[in-house]
C-alpha cells in the first residue's frame, strides 16, 4: 500500500465521515449537553466500532450481509429501532445541560452510556459493513499480506473519525454556551429529529441485489 494510496483513502474517508451521521450527531450532542471532555468517551466508543466494522469486513460478515436477506433485515431494523429510541430520548429532552468536569457516575450521562450509544449506534447499521465491503477493497493491494493493510487502513479511518466528532463535540459545546438553555434545547430537538430520519431511511434502505 503506497502513501498515494493512503492519502486517497484518508480523504475519501474524511468525506464520508464529515457528511452528518449518527456518531457524529450523537458527537454534537454529546458536547452540547456534557461540554467537550465528557463527549470523549463517545469518540471512544465510535472508534471502536470502526475496529470492528473493519474487522467484520476482513472476516466476510459484510459480505454475508450483502448475500443473505435474512441476516440484513436482523441488523437492518435493529439498528433503525435503536436510532429511532435515542432520537425519541433527544425529542423528549427538556434542554438541560450539565457540563460540570468530570464523569457521571451513572445515568445517561455517564461514560459508559455516552461510549456504549455511539458504539452501538454504530455496529447496529448494516450501510456501514456494506460501505466498507464496497469501499475498502480498492484500497487493498490483493497479492500482499491483507491483515496489516486492513489494520492501517483501520487506524487512518478511526485517527480521522475522532478527529470530526472532535470538532463537531467542541462546536455542540461552543454553541449551547452561547445559547444557553434554550440553545440545547433546540440542538436536542434538531438532532433527535435528524435521527428519526436516519432511523426511517435505514429502515427503507434495501440490500443490493446480488
Amino acid at each position: 500500500m503506497g502513501e498515494v494510496t493512503l492519502l486517497a483513502f484518508a480523504i475519501v474517508a474524511f468525506i464520508g465521515i464529515a457528511t452528518p451521521g449518527p456518531t457524529v450527531l450523537l458527537a454534537l450532542t454529546n458536547g452540547s449537553r456534557y461540554g467537550l471532555g465528557r463527549a470523549v468517551p463517545g469518540m471512544a466508543g465510535a472508534m471502536l466500532s470502526d475496529f470492528v466494522l473493519i474487522g467484520a469486513v476482513a472476516l466476510g460478515l459484510g459480505a454475508l450481509l450483502a448475500a443473505s436477506e435474512f441476516w440484513f433485515t436482523i441488523v437492518k431494523w435493529l439498528g433503525a429501532a435503536y436510532l429511532t429510541f435515542l432520537g425519541i430520548m433527544l425529542l423528549r429532552s427538556k434542554g438541560s445541560l450539565d457540563v460540570t468536569e468530570g464523569t457521571a457516575a451513572s445515568g445517561s450521562g455517564s461514560a459508559r452510556s455516552i461510549f456504549l450509544k455511539s458504539f452501538l449506534v454504530a455496529v447496529t447499521n448494516p450501510k456501514g459493513y456494506l460501505f466498507f465491503s464496497a469501499f475498502l477493497p480498492q484500497f487493498i493491494t490483493p497479492d500482499a499480506p491483507q491483515v496489516p493493510q486492513y489494520a492501517i487502513l483501520a487506524i487512518v479511518f478511526a485517527l480521522i473519525d475522532f478527529m470530526v466528532m472532535f470538532a463537531y463535540a467542541l462546536l455542540g459545546s461552543r454553541a449551547v454556551h452561547l445559547l444557553k438553555r434554550k440553545g440545547a434545547l433546540w440542538l436536542d430537538r434538531a438532532c433527535g429529529g435528524a435521527l428519526l430520519a436516519l432511523a426511517g431511511s435505514l429502515a427503507f434502505y434495501r440490500r443490493a441485489a446480488s
